[in-house]
C-alpha cells in the first residue's frame, strides 16, 4: 500500500489573516507524518507526531494556542483510534498537558478504558511521567483576545470570525500506512467561550474520530455539540460501508446531511482501506494538507486543490 497522511486544520469562519499560517502548519505537519510513513513507520505514530505539530502552533485550536473557557481556562480533549482491533483512547477536560493526543493514546496502550476526564486523566498523565506546565503556559495572545470579543460580542462560533484575528481550529490527521493499516487522532481546546468543564465531540469515539481498516478513517472539526448528536465520524465509515459510497462522495453527503438536520456546520476528512481520499466541508472554510508519494496537496476554500511538488 502506497503510504498517505491526510490532516486538517478546522473548520469555520477563518478570516483571510489566517490562511497563511493554516497552509504553513498542515504542510509541515503532514511533512512530519509522511516522513515516518516513508521510513515503515504506523499510520498510528504518523498521526500522532501529525497531531502533535499542530498541537505547538498558534495557528490551531490544539496545545499551546487552545481557545480559553468562560473562566480564562485552557480545557483541552483529544483522541486517539487504530483501525486494525478497534482500539481507542481519549482524553476531555485535561488542564497544562503540552501534547494531548500524545496522552490519549497512553490511554489506549496503557489503561483498560478509552476515555479519562478532568483530574483524572491530569493524574494518570503524571504516574505515566507526562510533566504538568506551568498554568497557563499554554495561553496565547490569540486566545486572550479571543475570549475579550466572546465576552464583548456572545460570539462562540466553531472559528472565532472576522472581527477577531485570533481565529484558530480544531486539528485532526488520518492515515494509511505501508501495510494497509489506518489510524485518526484528533484534538482540540474546544469552543470559545465555553462552560467550565465542557466536552466536546473531539473527546468521543465515532463521533470526532474512527478508523477501521476495513473500511477507512476520519476526523472531524466543526460545531461540537451538532457533531456529537449525528455521531459524524461513525456516519461517514457507514455510509461508505453500507452505501457503498467512495470516501469523498460519503464524506461530503453525510456532512451535508448533519448541517441539513442540526443547521450547523462541519468538516471531515477520510482516508479509506484502498487510499481513497475525502474531504468535505459546510463551513466557510477549512485548512487541509495531504502527502503521497513526491506531493504535498492543500487548500482552504470550497474547490480548491494547490499542489507542490516535492523534491527527493
Amino acid at each position: 500500500m502506497e503510504p498517505i497522511i491526510l490532516v486538517h486544520g478546522g473548520a469555520g469562519d477563518i478570516p483571510d489573516s489566517r490562511i497563511q499560517p493554516k497552509f504553513d502548519g498542515n504542510r509541515k505537519s503532514v511533512q512530519v507524518g509522511y516522513q515516518i510513513l516513508q521510513a515503515g513507520g504506523s499510520a498510528l505514530d504518523a498521526v500522532e507526531a501529525a497531531v502533535k505539530v499542530m498541537e505547538d502552533d498558534e495557528a490551531f485550536n490544539a496545545g499551546y494556542g487552545s481557545v480559553l473557557n468562560f473562566d480564562g481556562e485552557i480545557e483541552m480533549d483529544a483522541s486517539i483510534m487504530v483501525g486494525a482491533d478497534l482500539r481507542a483512547g481519549a482524553v476531555t477536560v485535561v488542564r497544562d498537558i503540552k501534547y494531548p493526543i500524545s496522552l490519549a493514546r497512553l490511554v489506549m496502550e496503557k489503561t483498560p478504558h478509552v476515555l479519562l476526564a478532568g483530574a483524572g486523566a491530569n493524574k494518570f498523565g503524571k504516574e505515566q511521567g507526562i510533566p504538568r506546565l506551568p498554568s497557563g503556559s499554554l495561553v496565547s495572545p490569540y486566545a486572550k483576545q479571543a475570549l475579550e470579543e466572546f465576552k464583548k460580542y456572545k460570539d462562540n462560533r466553531t472559528e472565532i470570525g472576522e472581527k477577531n484575528p485570533g481565529e484558530v481550529g480544531t486539528v485532526g490527521a488520518v492515515a494509511i500506512d505501508r501495510k494497509g493499516n489506518l489510524a485518526a487522532a484528533t484534538s482540540t481546546g474546544g469552543i470559545n467561550g465555553k462552560m467550565v468543564g465542557r466536552s466536546s465531540d473531539t473527546s468521543l469515539i465515532g463521533s470526532g474520530t474512527y478508523a477501521d481498516d476495513n473500511i477507512g478513517a476520519v476526523s472531524t472539526t466543526g460545531h461540537g455539540e451538532s457533531i456529537a448528536k449525528f455521531c459524524l465520524a461513525h456516519a461517514i465509515i457507514k455510509a461508505m460501508e453500507y452505501g457503498n459510497k467512495t470516501a469523498d462522495e460519503a464524506t461530503n453527503q453525510v456532512i451535508e446531511s448533519m448541517t441539513a438536520r442540526l443547521n450547523n456546520s462541519a468538516g471531515a476528512i477520510t482516508i479509506s482501506k484502498t487510499g481513497e481520499i475525502g474531504i468535505g466541508f459546510t463551513s466557510q472554510r477549512m485548512s487541509w494538507a495531504y502527502r503521497k508519494g513526491d506531493e504535498v496537496h492543500y487548500g482552504i476554500e470550497k474547490g480548491q486543490h494547490k499542489i507542490e511538488k516535492i523534491a527527493n
